[in-house]
């Protein structure tokens, strides 16, 4: 099946993207976000605030692993983990609808750039402070009744559309 040791996942070229978790309190989507990242090979996930991590049984139940090949770092304020990857050039996006937010169909990326996304808590979305320290929003057009999807949904969605933009 080609799947890569883990070994040689920690030397394979990584997108080049990040991805933030903003206060999710479930370890199941944590657990899934770095399943996501593993298999689209993002370079790492941030876990901010009161995100979990690991070493952790209930993350590593949906992580199956992945929490072991993914880069990770914690901070106990999103706020850093912003500051650090602008310092480092990065383009920051907070996941969120908001005014003059980007449809996601729409978003076009610079192969050349490195861009962060940040996915909120499952209540209360990102923080505004962290979306106001963005340089842009992306959002995910929904058509029925609901208007938002699961953190690890989302983080699936958007990495994926990520990936297809700028896989190395």
């Amino acid at each position: 099946m080609n799947r890569l040791t883990i070994e040689e996942f920690k030397e394979e070229k990584k997108t080049p993207l990040v991805v933030i978790l903003d206060n999710v309190r479930s370890l199941h989507n944590v657990g899934s976000v770095f399943r996501t990242a593993d298999a689209f090979l993002v370079e790492a996930v941030y876990l901010c605030g009161i995100t979990s991590t690991p070493p952790h049984a209930e993350i590593h139940k949906t992580a199956l692993g992945a929490e072991n090949t993914v880069a990770w770092k914690h901070f106990e304020d999103t706020h850093n983990a912003v500051e650090e990857l602008k310092s480092k050039g990065y383009t920051l996006i907070a996941i969120e609808q908001a005014t003059g937010s980007t449809i996601l169909p729409d978003l076009q990326l610079d192969k050349s750039k490195k861009y962060a996304v940040i996915l909120g808590n499952e209540v209360k979305g990102v923080q505004q402070s962290v979306v106001d320290a963005c340089d842009f929003c992306i959002e995910i057009p929904q058509f029925g009744t609901k208007h938002s999807l699961n953190v690890s949904v989302t983080g699936g969605i958007i990495i994926w559309e990520m990936f297809k933009k700028l896989a190395p």
